[in-house]
């Protein structure tokens, strides 16, 4: 998947064991270290949402017509009887009302409530999986923003080097903040980026005020599809992917997009142009669910995935981006940011070359949308692995010269060394003065890369 063109790889830490998912870590490193391509990794948290718990042998059918009851407890769930992960379901629900499974592809009718347990009756049948969520779209479920087992396992990813954290199913601003205190208690974590799932009417609602907390957003259309009118949700994903770009944080367009590969070796025409319909609109990253989880064609999903990409990116409004996008007047390196890709625009550049210590610098950059490629030179492993959420960036690790003149030609150096650019070629640079300090990017240079280059 690596080769094929996989830049990112979620772990949905709503399933599977924490030793398993360190396991699954250790395989994507090994695998990123055969090809000699750095990735990144995202841990999925899975936030308050209503789930089941577990089937009997992993997965059962509901049948139309049947009846089921949904009860709290620690029971193994079959076609008849399904465990619910909370206590609560019983008091907020009444006869009449919906329950959907599976990404709504399951119906359910209430049709009593008896002390603990509710019994449905199933409108649309189809196949429930542990651990999958409930959806209760009429009703708003008082559950914590962020749980203790939440919180462990944001523990347990920072310990197994996670380089994204995403939080699902986010409310407000202030949902994030137990995440964003957990991680201050270890040594860099409050530099790990934090990603808001918006697939909540509520987080649609409060959008402007969560994409300026996060770190960046993920569009989960599987959720919002269901707790919103199902026919809204386009526009949803446009307005929340334009204001994410409007701030230069990176936005992530996830669920069905090539869902037909799940059994087929092909999508479907209306899938293609869902996808390149997101990365017109803006989006950083495009994400396959099913299709890599437990699809027959795995890494021809992700071939198709990053096809689809590249002929698209042939045809982006570069210019009119660079005026509707990006974080302007924040501070200096946001100017520098949207300079450097002015001058890509106007002169014969061949890339833009950031050093960064953060990542930040090469984000900025990215939300303009340049027409040339993104060298971001990083000090550290992780920070090449974070780039890699970011729209037209490269991560490359990279030793900075404390001089500002030997930074210059590094910079050139490694432009041409890595087949950005040829010597004599021009590459804008975006570099802090003075060097090695964190969030200084106060000036652009056009460089011409050395005739000469120095043996690395």
């Amino acid at each position: 998947m690596i080769v094929a063109g996989a830049d990112l790889f979620r772990l949905n830490f709503a399933h599977a064991t924490i030793v398993e998912h360190a396991e699954t870590v250790e395989r994507i490193r090994a695998a990123s270290e055969a090809v000699g391509r750095e990735v990144g990794i995202l841990q999925d948290v899975p936030g308050p949402k209503l789930r089941l718990g577990p089937v009997e042998n992993g997965v059962c059918d509901l049948h139309v017509g049947s009846r089921v009851v949904l009860t709290p407890g620690t029971v193994t769930g079959n076609s008849e009887r399904l465990p619910v992960e909370w206590h609560g379901l019983a008091e907020i629900v009444e006869p009449g009302d919906v329950a959907y499974l599976a990404d709504g592809a399951i119906r359910l009718r209430v049709k009593e409530v008896s002390e603990d347990e509710v019994v449905t009756a199933v409108e649309v049948g189809g196949s429930v999986a542990s651990r999958q969520g409930i959806n209760l779209p009429d009703l708003t479920v008082p559950l914590p923003a962020v749980s203790e087992e939440d919180l462990e396992r944001v523990d347990a990813g920072v310990r197994m080097g996670v380089d994204v954290i995403a939080l699902s199913f986010v409310r407000r601003r202030e949902d994030l903040d137990p995440v964003r205190e957990r991680l201050s208690h270890y040594p860099y974590g409050h530099d790990v980026p934090l990603v808001a799932k918006i697939e909540k009417p509520q987080a649609a609602a409060n959008a402007t005020e969560i994409v300026d907390a996060a770190d960046g957003i993920m569009v989960a259309r599987g959720d919002l599809g269901i707790e919103l009118p199902i026919e809204e949700v386009p526009l949803v994903q446009k307005s929340l992917i334009r204001l994410a770009g409007q701030r230069s944080k990176p936005s992530i367009t996830a669920t069905q997009m090539l869902e037909s590969m799940v059994n087929s070796t092909r999508p479907t025409r209306a899938e293609v142009a869902d996808v390149a319909n997101a990365i017109i609109d803006g989006t950083d990253a495009v994400m396959l669910s099913q299709e890599t989880a437990v699809g027959r064609y795995p890494v021809e999903a992700v071939a198709m995935m990053a096809a689809i990409a590249r002929a698209t990116e042939r045809g982006l409004p570069d210019d009119c981006w660079l005026e509707e996008r990006g974080s302007k007047g924040v501070d200096d390196s946001a100017t520098i940011a949207s300079l450097a890709v002015q001058a890509a625009s106007q002169l014969d550049v061949k890339a833009i070359v950031s050093p960064t210590l953060s990542g930040r610098s090469a984000r900025l950059i990215s939300g303009y949308r340049p027409h040339v490629p993104i060298l971001a030179l990083c000090g550290t492993t992780p920070v090449v692995r974070r780039c890699s959420l970011y729209w037209g960036v490269r991560g490359e690790l990279f030793e900075e010269p404390p001089d500002t003149v030997d930074l210059l030609d590094a910079c050139g150096e490694a432009a041409n060394r890595l087949g950005f650019a040829e010597a004599g070629d021009k590459i804008a640079v975006t570099v802090g003065v003075p060097t090695l300090r964190s969030g200084g990017t106060n000036l652009l240079k056009v460089h011409e890369v050395p005739d000469v280059i120095r043996a690395a």
